[in-house]
């Protein structure tokens, strides 16, 4: 498949998991890459794709950072076509469990590293009148998963940021939308289905299908939204789920 061919895109959190799949898909599909992520190991993942991509190793949390990872997209290939806001990670717990400091890392990892690419690269997007961003949601939002409450109010303000500046940008040619997976089955998740741990067991039982969803199929709908194919699709939280939430 060639349908982001000549598209340039930015993919963040992309050294490992859904964002590595994300990657792997988009260079499938013919974009070149800008990928961003604190793992080295992302410029590992740039150098062996099978596509033009590039890497940055920072912490998009912070402002700076992400200015130059937009610079380095524009010196690079002139545009920024797509944008994939796949950096996160939440420290999982109950709520009282938390510290300030695990409260601050789960809105930075998630909530602020979604701001602050939104805000460098829509610049470039209305310039050009052309954009696709996709933010990596989470169906937890909807469905209240146990221990996820500090995840769930980053996560549903990266939703509410979809919406708002779909709004905003609609008449710019710009799309703005949230991919909202349940569970996934990245090796860690894996690793604990195979251990039949039940603090892992308790999510998997919200999924009609019983099973996590895969990588690749997050990725897909990835991959779709930020397509020509979608240019009527804005403002949308569109869950890969199993089912765990519905309408």
């Amino acid at each position: 498949m060639t349908v982001l061919k000549g598209r340039i895109a930015i993919i963040t959190g992309a050294a490992e998991g859904i964002g590595k799949a994300i990657a792997e898909r988009f260079a499938a599909d013919g974009a070149r890459l800008v990928l961003a992520d604190l793992n080295p190991a992302v410029e590992a993942l740039a150098a062996a794709l099978p596509t033009d991509a590039v890497a940055l190793v920072g912490d998009l949390s912070v402002q700076t950072v992400v200015q130059s990872l937009v610079e380095l997209a524009r010196v690079r290939y002139g545009r920024i076509d797509i944008l994939v806001n796949n950096a996160g990670g939440g420290v999982i717990r109950p709520f009282l469990e938390h510290t300030p400091d695990t409260l601050r890392q789960t809105i930075d990892r998630n909530l602020w590293t979604a701001l602050w690419c939104c805000y460098e690269v829509l610049p470039t997007m209305v310039e050009q009148q052309y954009g696709r961003i996709v933010n990596v949601g989470a169906d937890s939002v909807r469905n209240g998963l146990p221990e996820h409450a500090a995840y769930n109010a980053a996560k549903g303000g990266v939703h509410a940021l979809t919406t708002g500046l779909a709004r905003e940008f609609a008449t710019r040619g710009i799309t703005v939308n949230t991919v909202a997976p349940c569970m996934v089955a990245t090796p860690i998740v894996q690793k604990l289905l195979d251990e039949d741990n039940p603090w892992i067991r308790q999510f998997n039982a919200v999924i009609p299908m019983g099973r996590p969803g895969t990588m690749a199929e997050v990725a897909s709908m990835v991959a779709y939204v930020a397509s020509d194919e979608a240019s009527f699709v804005t403002g949308q939280v569109i869950s890969v789920n199993g089912g765990s939430t519905m309408l």
